[in-house]
């Protein structure tokens, strides 16, 4: 195995985003209707979300992203430096590299439109050789060769790898899902995607299909709280109620708060209850805004049922 630096980062592989948030609507989204918000803010999101929430929880976190010419990449730019993010997987490009999301959300739920110039990421594989992280957040689910060859890089260096779901396609009747699933130590679907990528009809039963693949099986459900299972043992944690300005975001705060708890080797209920108490405050403000600093965490956790 070879070492890795002293103080080894989590590596996050993802695009940013910036999420155009409407709020409050006065009326349902359809087609051929307008409606009005009276909400508006521009916040950044994607794998900003993840860097940014680890960052603000103390761990040291390399995100490796793209940045163009144009005004998007610019704010989330800007957003990252009055953060004091580490920008050593930052790549720069002489033309612009828009990711832009527009979420119409009200308290129940949000529908929404995305956007992303095309732009060849960097290899996964090759990321994980340049900076022997601890942990490697996938942030959705992906399969083939260029992951199977990360997956080989991570064990090589001792690298564990926490995979998120996001809604993409795929599922365990696929060879190549189930081989990327049996190589990853975290996979945290919410709880429509654990039951579309298995085919279950509850999310017990999902619970049981993934951890015949996984070792530890995370599944978010929102304002229910999120339940997990890992080397046969199961873990359940409410959410608090809490004023639901936006959940743009609040699934990306749940899995910082996760690994913030698991990179310590914190038992399973400890990682669960942090990963809801930081998706819990994150829908009280539009987007990733209100994610949690280490200071906030503790006064959060006292908040959560029991």
């Amino acid at each position: 195995m070879a070492s890795r630096p002293a103080e080894a980062a989590v590596l996050i592989a993802g695009a940013y985003a910036v999420d155009l948030v409407l709020t409050d609507l006065r009326g349902p989204v359809r087609a051929g209707a307008e409606v009005w918000a009276d909400g508006l803010d521009m916040v950044p999101g994607g794998a900003f979300t993840l860097a940014m929430g680890l960052h603000r929880l103390g761990r040291r976190a390399v995100w490796a992203a793209d940045f163009g010419t144009d005004l998007f990449s610019r704010a989330v730019l800007a957003a990252a430096r009055q953060e004091g993010m580490e920008e050593a997987g930052f790549r720069h490009h002489p033309r612009p590299v828009r990711n832009v999301t527009v979420a119409l959300s009200d308290a129940k739920d949000r529908a929404m439109i995305a956007h992303e110039d095309p732009v060849a990421a960097r290899p996964p594989a090759e990321l994980i050789d340049a900076f022997r992280p601890s942990v490697v957040m996938l942030p959705f689910l992906q399969y083939g060769p260029d992951t199977t060859d990360a997956l080989k890089t991570a064990a090589r260096h001792g690298t564990r790898v926490f995979m998120d779901c996001q809604d993409h396609p795929g599922h365990i009747g696929m060879d190549d899902v189930r081989e990327t699933l049996g190589r990853v130590d975290v996979f945290a679907p919410n709880e429509s995607e654990a039951l579309r990528v298995t085919g279950a009809a509850t999310v017990e039963e999902a619970l049981a299909l993934l951890c015949e693949l996984v070792p530890t099986v995370v599944i978010k459900r929102g304002p229910a709280g999120a339940v997990a299972a890992a080397n046969g043992h199961r873990a359940v944690q409410g959410s608090p109620a809490v004023p639901v300005v936006d959940t743009t975001g609040a699934g990306d705060c749940f899995n910082v708060g996760f690994v913030h708890r698991w990179i310590d080797g914190s038992p399973l209920e400890d990682c669960l209850a942090a990963g809801v108490a930081c998706g819990a405050a994150a829908v009280t403000g539009p987007g990733s805004g209100n994610a949690l600093g280490v200071s906030e965490l503790p006064a959060w956790l006292t908040r959560l049922p029991h």
